[in-house]
This record gives C-alpha cells, structure tokens and sequence, in this order.
C-alpha cells in the first residue's frame, strides 16, 4: 500500500494511493496515518480494504508529511563509502547516529527556509524507514519485522552548524522545515528489498546525485537492530539511513550551496518523488 497525508498543514486527512496513482480518502476507517493505523494489525485491517469503496479525492491537494505522531527522528550519517570520502571522513566502523528534531518534519512539496545568515545549506537525498512496532534489543534478523514501511527524506543541512559550531551535528540538521518526508508511506510488502532502491536528486534540473542503496556501508536491518539497543523505537519514528555522493559540500573543484530560489527534486524508486522550492528566511510576524 500507499499510504499519505493530504490537506492543509495542520489540518491533513488519512488518504490510500490507488493503482491509478489517485489518492482515496481513509479518513471513514482511519483518524490518521499515525501510530496507531501502521502497526501490523492496523496495516491488515487497511490492506483488507477495497479502495474501490474509499471516496475519492477531486484536485491536487497538498501532500503533508506521511505519518504522523513521529516521537523520534533519527538520522544516520556517512552511511555510504563514497559519501564518507567526499567529506573527507574516515568509513565509519559503526553507525553514526544524531538526530533531526521532529519539529523539522514537513510535507514533501512544501518550500524549506534557509536559516537567517546561512551560506552553507545542502541538500541530501534519503531512504527513510517508518517503524511500525516497537524495538528494543532487537536482533538483526528480525529488525525488519518492525518496520512498517518506507519513505523518501530529504535531509536538508546547514553544513556551518554541523561542523564549525563545536562538531554537534543535531545543530545543523534540525533547523524548522529541514525534515520533507513522502509523499507516501509505502509498506514493507509493496517495497520488498530495501537494499535495492535507486536514488537520485536534481538542484535546478542538473541531477547531482545518483545512487542506489545497495551501497549502503549498513543495511537498514542492522541500523534498526543497532539503534534499538540504546533507544526504544515507536511505531511512527522515522529513521533517515544516509545519502549517497554528490551533495554540496562535496562538490568539486569547491563545495556550492543553495540559495534563495534554488528548485530541488529528488526520489527513491518504488517510493516517489517530491520538490522543494528554497526560500530567504524572514521574520515571523
């Protein structure tokens, strides 16, 4: 299944994309595409609906983030090889973990404000992994069993806090609308391999990254397993799993960054696309 969010930010509605690509309103079976509706018992019950009988949605309504009731938003870094070396970084021997506050999270398609003062904003296309029951001391042969499905992340970075601004890298990965998530949930079933999903990721129609997660330095069962022996993961946490070359700072002969009125595509196959139009920051109010 394709599982989204549409409607007013704040205001979203619980929606099912049919074979069509039509979204379907879930919103008689379902208050939301939160925790409660992506657990295996949830997932059953929606997958036993015909979307034929759901109401269909008229237009092109806004995307919002496709699951809801996120607690934890977890991000792996340097998790591809090649990745580690255009940051000239060493290959991590375990995951590098730092988190994305969840107050980042936003819909796919919704433009991303460049922090005030910013000259170092990147852009990184991501695989990212919805669980769908909870994980704790999870073994890695069965950490996919708490997996509800996936999703494409863009996790937008200002590089300046990452690293100049006494190495915490949460600092620079968290700033309000650095967190578009969908624009589907897709479950486990209908994705299969996750290890096995191309990747790519344009900056105004040039396409800068190109990359598939087989490549990944750690699978996802084994950042499910690994994260879960020092946290609880909840049904509705999303774990951004790394990116491959080809982002700003890693361009050559020097890095480039984004700018005021900067287009960004970028998609995962079996998972969608989205687009971010980059804005100036201005005062709220």
């Amino acid at each position: 299944m394709k599982l989204c969010r549409f409607g007013p930010a704040g205001g979203e509605r619980p929606g099912l994309i049919d074979a069509d690509g039509r979204i379907r309103d879930l919103s008689p079976h379902v208050a939301d595409i939160g925790p409660d509706a992506i657990g295996p018992d949830g997932l059953a019950r929606l997958a036993a609906i015909d979307p034929a009988t759901l109401p269909l949605v008229e237009g092109e309504p806004r995307f919002g983030p496709c699951v809801a009731g996120t607690r934890h938003f977890v991000a792996i870094g340097l998790n591809y090889a090649d990745h580690a070396a255009e940051s000239n970084l060493p290959i991590p021997a375990e995951p590098v973990v730092f988190n994305k506050w969840v107050g980042c999270i936003q819909g796919p398609n919704d433009p991303v404000t460049i922090p005030r003062d910013s000259t170092k904003t990147d852009w990184e296309v991501e695989l990212g992994v919805v669980i769908g029951r909870r994980a704790s001391y999870v073994e890695e042969a069965d950490a996919l069993d708490h997996v509800a499905g996936y999703c494409v992340v863009n996790d937008v970075s200002e590089r300046h806090w990452q690293t100049e601004r006494g190495m915490t890298w949460d600092k620079g990965k968290g700033f309000p609308t650095f967190g578009p998530i969908g624009p589907w949930l897709v479950t486990a079933d209908e994705v299969g391999d996750p290890q096995a999903l191309s990747m790519w990721l344009e900056v105004n129609g040039q396409r800068l990254q190109d990359g598939n997660t087989r490549t990944m330095i750690f699978t996802v069962a084994r950042i499910v397993a690994y994260c879960s022996q020092f946290m609880t993961l909840e049904p509705g946490d999303v774990i951004t799993t790394g990116t491959p070359p080809g982002v700003g700072l890693g361009q050559k002969p020097e890095p480039w960054y984004l700018k005021p009125g900067d287009r960004v595509e970028l998609g995962i196959e079996k998972l969608g696309r989205q687009g971010q139009d980059f804005v100036a920051w201005s005062r709220p109010g």
